[in-house]
C-alpha cells in the first residue's frame, strides 16, 4: 500500500520562489568586483533570475544543457545557479584556480555552451578561448559600463544577455531527478571528474545543511560563506540560506583578514563558512590589529582539519563557536558537522575542545563506515581506523560520462578515499587520506595529527608531515614547517613540543623549514607536491640502516 500524499518534485527552483515570498525583503549584499557593493532582496533575485532562464531559453538553451561560471560569490553568480536549474539546464561550476589544461578539459568535457565570468577571470578565458570548442559565447557578469575590450567571441555584459527577456516567466516542472549542477573534482587519479547534481540531491542536501545540529541557519542568522561557489557548492549555503530566509553576505574576490573582518562587522554576520587557510589570516589580522568580529557567533571549517589551536582561538579569545565540518565534491558536499551532544556541556573545556578537532556527526541522509582492506566492518570504538565508506540520496553514484565504469560496492557504497575512525556517539575524525597516511613498520601513522599537533606551537604558521623512504622502517614522518613570520624555531624546540601530545614512535625524524607550502586550488595542501620534492631526501635515521 502507498500513502496518499502529494507528489511533488523537489526542485531548486522552489527555493528562491519561496525565500521571494516568505522573506522577500530579507538582504542579499555582495561586495562586486569593480562595481562597489550591491544590495538587494530574495524578491529581486528570484525575478531576475526568471528572466535569467527565459533569456537562455532565447537561446536555445535545453533541458540538461550545461553554461559554466568562473565566478566569486556574487549576486549574478548566484541568479545563474537559479535561473540555469530553474529552467532545466546545468549550472557547471568551474573553479578558476586550476590550471589552465585542467580548466580548457573541463569546459570542454562538459561541453559547456555559455561561460557566465566575472572581470577577474576575462584574461584567463582570452589565453584559453581558441580551445574551448563547444563554447558558443561569453557572458561577463558587469554591466555595460564596467564591460572591457575583449576579442571572446559573442562577449557581453551579464546585464545586457538579461534584457534580451523579461521576467514573464514560470518554472517548469521536471523530474526531480534532472540535472541542475556539476563540479569537477580533482581529487582523483587522472583528469578532473565531473559529479553532476540533481535536483533531488540539492534540495534534500539544502534541508540538511540547515538543520540545529548541523550549520543551524535561521532566518535570523546573517551567513556570509567564504568559501566560493566553486568549491563544492559553497558547502549548500546558497541553497540553504533562501530555504531559511537568512540574510546572505557574498564577499567576491577579497578573501584577506582585513576584507573580511571590515565586511562581518559591517554587516553583523553571524555565521561565516572557509577552509583553515582563509581563517588563519582573519585570525592574525585580528591578532596584529587588535580588531574584533563581535557580530560573528559561529564558524564553519572545512575543506581540511582544522588545526587545534586554531579552535581554541576562536572560541576562548573571540568567544566564536566552531564547527568543524567533512565533506566531498562527491557528497554535494556535507558529509558530517560537529556540534557536541547535551552531554558534553558539563566537561572541561580541554576534553571539549577534544571533542570539537573530530569532524564530527553525519548529518541526517548520510550513512558511514570504515572497513579494514578487506572490505570488513571495523568497530564504532574511536581507537579502530580504517577505509571511510558513505552511502546516501547525495552521495554520488557515477561520475559524468563514466557511467560505465562501476564506483561503488556491491553493498552500494562509495570509498572517500579517507582513513578514519568513528567513535561510539557517532563522531568521525579523518586520520588521513588513505594515500598520505605514513606506513611505519607496518604500523599506520597519521600525517593529518602531527600536522595538527606542530600547529599549536605558537611559533609554526604552517605544517605538513610526509612519507619519506626509510630502510628499516619503510616509511618515516618528515615534518616540514612555515614559521610565524619574523620567528626563529628549532628542530629541537618543535621535536620536544611533541613529545607528550604524540606517540613517541610517531616522533618525526627530522624537520625541514620553508617559507611557504604548496596548496591545490581548493586551498588543500599539496601533498602530491611535497612528496615529489621530498623524494630523494635523506633523513638522519636513513643513514644508518641499522638505526
Amino acid at each position: 500500500m502507498l500513502g496518499l500524499m502529494q507528489d511533488r518534485p523537489l526542485l531548486i527552483s522552489q527555493l528562491i520562489t519561496h525565500a521571494a515570498i516568505n522573506h522577500s525583503d530579507r538582504e542579499i549584499v555582495t561586495v562586486t568586483v569593480a562595481e562597489g557593493v550591491h544590495r538587494y532582496d530574495y524578491a529581486a533575485c528570484e525575478r531576475r533570475s526568471r528572466q535569467l532562464a527565459k533569456a537562455l531559453i532565447g537561446r536555445g538553451i535545453r533541458l540538461g544543457d550545461r553554461v559554466a561560471t568562473l565566478a566569486w560569490n556574487g549576486y549574478r553568480h548566484l541568479e545563474v545557479w537559479f535561473g540555469a536549474a530553474g529552467m532545466g539546464a546545468v549550472a557547471h561550476t568551474v573553479n578558476p584556480r586550476l590550471f589552465d589544461d585542467q580548466i580548457t578539459y573541463i569546459i570542454n568535457h562538459a561541453e559547456d555552451r555559455l561561460v557566465f565570468a566575472d572581470l577577474t577571470f576575462v584574461p584567463l578565458l582570452e589565453r584559453l578561448a581558441d580551445k574551448l570548442s563547444s563554447v558558443e559565447a561569453f557572458v561577463i557578469l558587469c554591466d555595460d559600463a564596467h564591460l572591457p575590450e575583449t576579442g571572446l567571441r559573442g562577449a557581453q555584459s551579464y546585464e545586457a544577455f538579461l534584457d534580451e527577456a523579461d521576467d514573464d516567466f514560470d518554472w517548469p516542472e521536471f523530474d526531480e531527478n534532472t540535472a541542475a549542477g556539476l563540479c569537477y573534482t580533482s581529487g582523483t587519479t587522472g583528469n578532473p571528474k565531473g559529479v553532476l547534481y540533481s535536483n533531488r540531491s540539492s534540495v534534500l542536501h539544502a534541508y540538511g545543511t540547515a538543520l540545529v545540529d548541523v550549520l543551524g541557519m535561521g532566518e535570523r542568522d546573517t551567513i556570509m560563506p567564504v568559501v566560493p561557489m566553486f568549491h563544492a557548492n559553497a558547502w549548500g549555503i546558497p541553497h540553504a540560506a533562501p530555504l531559511v530566509g537568512s540574510k546572505l553576505v557574498l564577499p567576491g574576490a577579497d578573501l584577506d583578514g582585513p576584507s573580511l573582518q571590515s565586511l562581518i562587522e559591517r554587516e553583523g554576520v553571524t555565521l561565516s563558512a572557509a577552509v583553515p587557510t582563509v581563517w588563519l589570516g582573519l585570525l592574525s589580522y585580528l591578532e596584529q590589529a587588535g580588531k574584533r568580529v563581535d557580530s560573528l557567533k559561529r564558524v564553519v571549517i572545512g575543506g581540511s582539519a582544522a588545526p587545534r589551536s586554531m579552535i581554541e582561538r576562536f572560541e576562548t579569545k573571540y568567544d566564536v563557536r566552531v564547527k568543524h565540518a567533512w565533506g566531498m565534491t562527491e557528497m554535494n558536499p556535507l558529509g558530517t558537522v560537529n556540534t557536541p551532544k547535551a552531554k558534553h556541556s558539563e566537561l572541561p573545556l580541554e576534553q571539549r575542545i577534544d571533542i570539537k578537532c573530530k569532524q564530527g556527526r553525519p548529518v541526517f541522509g548520510v550513512e558511514m563506515k570504515i572497513t579494514d582492506d578487506d572490505g570488513n566492518e571495523l568497530a564504532r570504538d574511536g581507537k579502530a581506523f580504517g577505509h571511510l565508506k558513505v552511502r546516501g540520496p547525495w552521495v554520488v553514484k557515477n561520475y559524468f560520462k563514466h557511467e560505465d565504469e562501476p564506483l561503488l560496492d556491491e553493498g552500494g557504497w562509495f570509498d572517500t578515499g579517507d582513513v578514519a575512525t568513528i567513535d561510539p556517539d557517532g563522531y568521525m575524525q579523518i586520520t588521513d587520506r588513505s594515500k598520505d597516511v605514513i606506513k611505519s613498520g607496518g604500523e599506520w601513522i597519521s600525517s593529518i595529527d602531527l600536522e595538527n599537533a606542530a600547529m599549536g606551537h605558537p611559533k609554526v604558521a604552517e605544517a605538513a608531515v610526509i612519507g619519506v623512504p626509510h630502510p628499516k622502517w619503510d616509511e618515516r614522518p618528515l615534518l616540514i614547517v612555515v614559521p610565524v613570520k619574523g620567528e626563529a624555531v628549532s628542530k629541537a624546540e618543535l621535536l620536544d613540543y611533541l613529545k607528550g601530545q604524540v606517540a613517541k614512535w610517531w616522533l618525526p625524524d627530522d624537520v625541514v623549514f620553508v617559507d611557504q607550502l604548496p596548496h591545490t586550488a581548493t586551498g588543500k595542501l599539496m601533498k602530491t607536491a611535497l612528496r615529489e620534492a621530498y623524494k630523494d631526501y635523506k633523513l638522519p635515521t636513513a643513514r644508518d640502516p641499522v638505526s
